[in-house]
This record gives C-alpha cells, structure tokens and sequence, in this order.
C-alpha cells in the first residue's frame, strides 16, 4: 500500500470536516469515517485540527470586526474549504499529531482592550481570549500545559488520555482530559472556573493538603487568593449562558448595580462611564448589551432608570 503524503491526509481531513458540518452523517458515511480514520495514526490528528479551524470561523462570525484570526502565516500551503457556504482556510499541516510521538512548542498569545481572538491549537483543542487576555501555552511529549497570566479564555480541549491538558491560573491548576470550560483571572477578583461540557479537576498545588475538587458540567468555583480549600456549586443554564455571553460580543447582566456593569463596560472599552449620581449607581439592572458599546448601554439604562445621558470625549456620564 502506497503511504499519503501529509498532504493528502489533510485534503482529505478537510473533506471530511465539511461533510459533518453539512448536516449529520448517514450510517454508511460514519462507518467510512471510521475506517479511514483507522488507516492512517496521522488521520486523528489532521482531522481533528480542521474541526478546530471550522469551530474558529463559527466563533469569528460572533466575535465581529475584533476577531483575531489565528496564525497560519507559518504553514506551508493553504487552499479554501467550503463550508455551509463559509470560506474556511484549511492548512497543510507540518508536524501531524500522532498517537505516539507529539511536537514540543511554545507560544504567547494576547488580546488589547476591546478584542478577542480564536487560536486553533496543535492539537485541535480551541482557546477563546476575551478582552485583556494573556496566557501561554507549552506542549510537550507528556502534557498540554496553559498558563492564564490574565484576563479569560474559554478552553475547548480535543481529547487525549495519553497527553492530558492543565490549565494554571494564579494559586489554582485545573486537570482536563477533554472538556469545554472557562477560566478567568480578573485584577483582584477570585479566580472563576466554570464548566460547560465534560469534568475538570481543580487543584491547590502549593497546598498539598488542600483535595482537589471535581467539576461538572454546570458547576463552577470561585477561589479566592491564599484560598485553603475549593468550593463547587451548581449553575443553571441561564447563569452559564450570562456569564459566556462574550462570546458573542455581549455583556449579561441580571441584579447587577449600574456600578458594577460600569466597571465591566472598562474592560472593553475606553469611553468610561460616569455616573454623578450616588443613588443612580445602586440601581439593579438586567439586559444583554454589546460589550463595545459604553455609549449605547448608558442611552438604553437612562431610558430606564429616568435618567439623564450626556456624551464627551472618552466619556458618557449619567446622572438624575
């Protein structure tokens, strides 16, 4: 049997990618995708990768004009999939990943005030930066390592036992096989992780007496700094749906203060919201907004509060 050429495996994987994308396969195509997914040890790997690239552009068309494509400006050659009538860039890959050997990288990835951005992984695996975000990611031959230096991401892991993914932010580390969850690590806030899909094992590392802590889907845990033990609590689907609402571009707000919305309106922008009155900033408020929107968020609150609205330079202030 004539051995494909890496090439040929990723035509193929995009292929295949597009098909599933199209609509749910019928029995005869999954029996296929199996088969050829048996064929080659390189075939998981490279199909994997065009899922993630596919989950890139879906995630793109939320995001809006602040998306940052990932970077494929290192990889040997590129040709246009279709998919669902989405131009998708599918790459040539280099280094496929396999079930034995893996490639060994690191890389810095971050986002400015005011933007987000979808990295596709080595291995499939999908991370979503969300405004002044900065981590880093190390792979090596054992482990998929991230390190949150700040912001929040969520982290959509491709499955792997053999190769398991560790996300560290501040005190805590998080152990995921292959799962779909955020972190987020905010100025002086408790560090947040919250599960959508799969289970996660948080850790205290530098508190070896500390147990760690398994989370659902639907659970989260706030830890907050020098922190002796992890809580876990439930979540609603309502709750997890506010709190990931910046993935597509807005901001959720449900018994939140006017004050506290201002100060999350900061982390996307820098027209700041002002709010002269006292009394006025203690309002609860609900709604999804768009988070690079200062400006329209305060017009539709004065509406509703009997405000009044008064926009300058780098400013929109509020008052009675």
């Amino acid at each position: 049997m004539v051995k494909k050429t890496a090439q040929e495996i990723d035509v193929e994987s995009a292929d295949w990618a597009a098909r599933i994308d199209a609509g749910p396969l019928s029995d005869g195509q999954k029996v296929a995708l199996e088969f050829w997914l048996a064929g080659d040890v390189r075939c998981l790997g490279a199909f994997a990768r065009m899922q993630a690239i596919a989950a890139v552009t879906d995630r793109a068309r939320a995001l809006g004009q602040s998306f940052v494509p990932p970077d494929v400006s290192r990889m040997p050659s590129r040709r246009i999939l279709l998919v669902g009538g989405t131009a998708v860039a599918a790459t040539a890959l280099v280094g496929i990943v396999g079930m034995g050997s893996f490639p060994t990288s690191s890389e810095n990835y971050r986002t400015a005030k005011g933007e987000a951005r979808v990295v596709a992984l080595e291995d499939g695996s999908v991370l979503t930066l969300n405004t002044d975000t900065e981590l880093d990611v190390s792979y090596s031959n054992q482990r998929r390592s991230v390190t949150l230096l700040r912001g929040e991401a969520v982290f959509d892991v491709a499955k792997n036992p053999k190769r398991p993914f560790f996300v560290a932010a501040g005190e805590v580390t998080v152990r995921v096989v292959g799962t779909s969850f955020s972190v987020s690590k905010l100025d002086a806030s408790p560090i947040q992780i919250l599960v959508r899909e799969g289970i996660v094992d948080v850790s205290l590392p530098a508190r070896p007496g500390a147990p760690s802590v398994r989370l659902l889907r639907n659970n989260k845990t706030l830890v907050q700094s020098g922190a002796t033990g992890i809580s876990r609590s439930a979540v609603g689907d309502t709750e997890l749906q506010r709190s990931l609402a910046w993935l597509d571009g807005h901001l959720a707000f449900e018994g939140q203060t006017l004050e506290q919305a201002a100060a999350e309106f900061a982390r996307y922008s820098d027209t700041k919201i002002v709010i002269a009155d006292p009394s006025l900033a203690h309002e609860e408020i609900a709604g999804f907004y768009r988070a690079n929107d200062p400006v329209g968020f305060a017009k539709s609150i004065a509406i509703s509060l009997n405000a009044h609205v008064e926009v300058g330079a780098g400013k929109v202030q509020l008052s009675r």
